[in-house]
């Protein structure tokens, strides 16, 4: 008898179908029921010995919260037996209602119940435990702004779990190595109890960021050669990238996007799609511009674009951009096309486009160091820079900042304006509002923001909190401004200022938009489950 090995993940949902996500510990077919009749079944396909269904729900009818059970084979398989949740349900909303979007970014794998946690109670947990209870309204999506899964950073359990499958003397070592190392990651992120029930209620949006496959992923031209060298990392990234489409990509697209995929189709139609999906991988690895991860979504009148941010970068330090001609131009063409259709334009990118003055500054200096702009001592010592100090967010791709600028202004101009054009971030372990003025004359008349949030689960030291809050004060904007001459650095387009922030601890953001209004809510999780709001503020109004 089939059994379900991990799931179901409630991932795509539109006003009328759905997908849920499962793992069966053998092949069978999947079905999702609804109690209102809605329903779907797909049969599973199978990579690297694991099985897979990605099932679309259909006859789903707006406003309404079915709940569902998952079958495999016709067995009920969800709910577990004895479940301490409430039912699983797939919302769907009505024509113009407001919208909920929860967000945040990296988190590490919780440890067992009984287990000391060293960074501290799980926000997504937090949220899981009130939405059970009752308390809150049920979010409408949650986006997933990058490191799901930590490849590089291994928990005590799977560090054990890998040193009892091949011993950890020869690199990687305790990092993950292959597809089922990545597996285990994913079963002990999306295991965890209230984890598992909220992300089977709740659609959810997600994009890879460094740690997905390794810290620092694509930071330079000089850092791939290096990583290439090694005898590991081509088994590493293709497990990551392969695992990826699995687990998360396939969720993000939706119905008709699935139906139009020759990989899917090729991995569903075959016995073992396992050289399908490794050949789609080796090419990507070797040509990133043939492969696109970034991918919009629409929310009634809210449109989500999450851009690719790791995998799509140009590298050479001579035309070093955070994305290949043809992602930035599938960027400006979703964000221009159609402005009327909506009111308020989300950029979901791993990576803030605004970050404390200081960490810009040093950003656009060392870029400038290892363009060659104070010749090849200086480019030495500017990669080694690079590398340690994690110098490769938008601001360390100089032109790709001012093209974004450029792309906020003119999307948020003119009569067809939305009200809010707000770019959504993690990464950097603390949560800040950030907002950017243009000169006299050019300013767009959406409000742009940058909000920023992180972690989820994870945690900062003090003396880098330190750093944070002293990069946003007008000593270190001095500072700053002494090593962008030195990097003989353009001006950006935009200053900014911080608005709110910055913010520490676990936590998690929630941005309601209801017409051309748009609120902001800062939660982080506390010792005894529960979120405590650090910030509420409105944006935009009607």
């Amino acid at each position: 008898m089939a059994g379900l090995r991990l799931g179901p993940l409630l991932r795509y949902t539109d006003g009328s179908s759905a997908t849920v996500w499962v793992e069966a510990s053998r092949p069978c077919t999947a079905e999702v029921r609804c109690a209102d009749g809605a329903a779907g079944t797909a049969r599973t396909f199978q990579v690297a010995g694991h099985h897979y269904a990605l099932v679309p729900v259909t006859g789903l009818t707006p406003g309404t919260s079915p709940s569902y059970d998952v079958f495999l084979d016709g067995t009920r398989v969800w709910p577990l037996p004895g479940s301490p949740f409430p039912p699983s349900v797939i919302r769907v909303p009505a024509a113009g209602a407001s919208l909920d979007v929860v967000f945040g970014s990296c988190r590490w794998a919780a440890p067992p119940a009984d287990g000391h946690d060293p960074v501290g109670p799980d926000a997504l947990d937090s949220l899981a435990a009130r939405l059970a209870a009752g308390g809150g309204a049920r979010p409408d999506v949650l986006l997933l702004l990058g490191d799901q899964v930590y490849a590089d950073e291994t928990s005590a359990a799977t560090r054990h779990w890998l040193a009892a499958r091949r011993g950890l003397a020869d690199p990687p070592g305790a990092e993950v190595a292959d597809y089922e190392e990545y597996t285990r990651l994913y079963h002990e992120s999306w295991l965890d109890p209230e984890v598992r029930w909220l992300l089977s209620t709740v659609p959810s949006c997600m994009i890879f960021d460094d740690h997905d496959v390794i810290d620092d992923w694509n930071t330079s031209a000089a850092w791939l050669a290096d990583l290439r060298a090694t005898p590991w990392w081509q088994e590493r990234l293709l497990s990551g990238l392969m695992s990826y489409w699995v687990h998360q990509h396939l969720g993000n697209l939706s119905p008709a996007e699935l139906a139009a995929d020759p990989l899917y189709a090729a991995v569903r139609s075959a016995p073992d799609g396992t050289d399908e999906l490794r050949a789609f991988a080796a090419k990507a690895d070797a040509d990133p511009a043939s492969v696109r991860w970034s991918y919009r979504r629409d929310f009634g009148r809210v449109r989500l674009l999450m851009v690719d941010t790791r995998a799509a970068r140009v590298l050479d330090e001579r035309s070093r951009a955070m994305l290949d001609p043809g992602e930035a131009g599938w960027l400006r063409e979703q964000a221009l096309d159609g402005r009327e259709s909506y009111d308020h334009l989300l950029v979901g990118t791993s990576l803030p486009w605004l970050l404390p003055h200081l960490i810009h500054d040093v950003e656009s200096w060392d870029a400038a160091l290892c363009r060659g702009e104070r010749g090849a001592r200086w480019a030495r010592f500017g990669e080694r820079l690079r590398r340690a100090a994690d110098l490769e967010h938008w601001a360390a791709f100089p032109a790709s900042f001012a093209e974004l600028a450029g792309l906020f202004a003119r999307t948020g101009s003119g009569p067809e304006a939305p009200a809010s054009i707000c770019v959504l971030s993690g990464d950097v372990h603390h949560a800040y509002v950030a907002e950017p003025a243009w000169p006299a004359g050019t300013a767009p008349d959406s409000r742009v923001l940058q909000l920023t949030c992180s972690p989820v689960h994870n945690s900062v030291p003090p003396t880098i909190r330190a750093g944070f809050r002293f990069g946003w004060s007008a000593l270190a904007r001095l500072l700053g401004r002494r090593l962008t001459r030195h990097g003989r650095c353009a001006r950006p387009p935009v200053t900014w200022r911080k608005k709110g922030g910055p913010w520490f601890g676990n936590q998690l953001m929630t941005l309601t938009l209801h017409g051309r209004s748009a609120r902001l809510r800062l939660e982080r999780a506390r010792r005894d489950g529960t979120l405590e709001t650090l910030e509420e503020s409105v944006l935009t109004t009607s």
